[in-house]
């Protein structure tokens, strides 16, 4: 329906001639614009009222208390439903160390918050399908659950700052009670805050990826950047570090990269590096982080992004 809607607007409204670069793009840009924030607008609807069940107290007190490995994986699972930015990046690390938290685990979390969230979900299940939803999942979680047991394996608590064991969170404070009609109001207002902060980045990300589907020539990528080029993974990770966005912002793109040739593998390892090792990002975890174990963290998380790029390109 979108689709035949967009076309009409495009070449019997507008009229766009068939077949110009132009025409495509804003094609594009039309169909993908409204179908990705309705799907936006229900899943993060139903992704928030989830989250309501998880308070930064409630996270906390679930990732205290358990086996270092297993609070790893159940860390990485929470980050998903676990609402995160680069901003509440620093109150979030300090509270989980200052509420005894393992820093591994405090990482594990750290990464999946941002990596594989319900923005990441919908869109890539609208524009991909399940399949795809789910290797991006799973490799997210992978890479989580490793960078943060890595981490906790070299015990580096030393590097951090030293102000972050010195403050005081204030005491455990207990866990609201919330009725159905809270969460139905938590969800409305939690949809309508993430839209207003995304919805300018989407405009511009599905506007680049409506650019590259309409003029990139089909073989360009393929050429350069296809299966047999040694050097697609790591330039997609260098390419994304740079960058400043959020799942919804780089999604677009990458649809648009992949009808053109990019490879599966080369597309999660730029998705991963733009959201997991942003530069702004690591900016503000210098706050709490001493230079080496950011170092550390940045060289983990490279080689584990990478080691997916590489494997799923040889498989796929």
């Amino acid at each position: 329906m979108f689709e035949n809607a967009s076309r009409y607007i495009v070449y019997d409204i507008l009229r766009f001639p068939p077949g110009l670069w132009i025409s495509s793009a804003v094609d594009f840009f039309l169909y993908d614009t409204v179908k990705i924030f309705i799907l936006l607008a229900v899943i993060i609807f139903a992704i928030s009222f989830i989250r309501s069940f998880f308070p930064p107290e409630r996270t906390r007190a679930i990732l205290s208390h358990k086996h270092e490995f297993i609070g790893n994986i159940l860390a990485a699972l929470l980050g998903v439903v676990t609402p995160f930015c680069s901003c509440s990046a620093v109150p979030l690390f300090i509270g989980f160390v200052e509420g005894g938290v393992p820093l591994g685990v405090t990482f594990s979390f750290l990464i999946s918050s941002p990596m594989v969230n319900e923005v990441a979900i919908v869109l890539l299940w609208g524009l991909f399908g399940w399949k795809i939803t789910a290797i991006y999942i799973g490799t997210g979680l992978f890479v989580a659950i490793v960078g943060g047991t890595v981490i906790g394996k070299l015990k580096m608590e030393r590097w951090v700052e030293e102000y972050v064991y010195n403050m005081h969170m204030g005491d455990a404070q207990p866990i609201p009670t919330q009725t159905f009609e809270d969460r139905i109001d938590y969800a409305k207002f939690n949809t309508g805050d993430i839209l207003r902060k995304i919805w300018f980045f989407v405009i511009i990300a599905i506007a680049i990826g409506g650019f590259i589907h309409g003029y990139v020539p089909e073989d360009f990528l393929v050429k350069y950047a296809g299966k047999g080029s040694w050097y697609a993974v790591p330039l997609a990770v260098l390419l994304g570090v740079p960058l400043y966005s959020n799942a919804a912002g780089v999604i677009p793109i990458v649809y648009a990269l992949m009808s053109k040739g990019l490879t599966l593998g080369t597309t999660l390892a730029f998705m991963m590096a733009v959201t997991a090792l942003s530069l702004p990002e690591m900016i503000i975890l210098r706050k709490v982080l001493k230079v080496r174990l950011l170092v550390v963290f940045v060289g983990i998380m490279t080689v584990t992004i990478m080691g997916v790029g590489f494997l799923f390109n040889a498989i796929m």
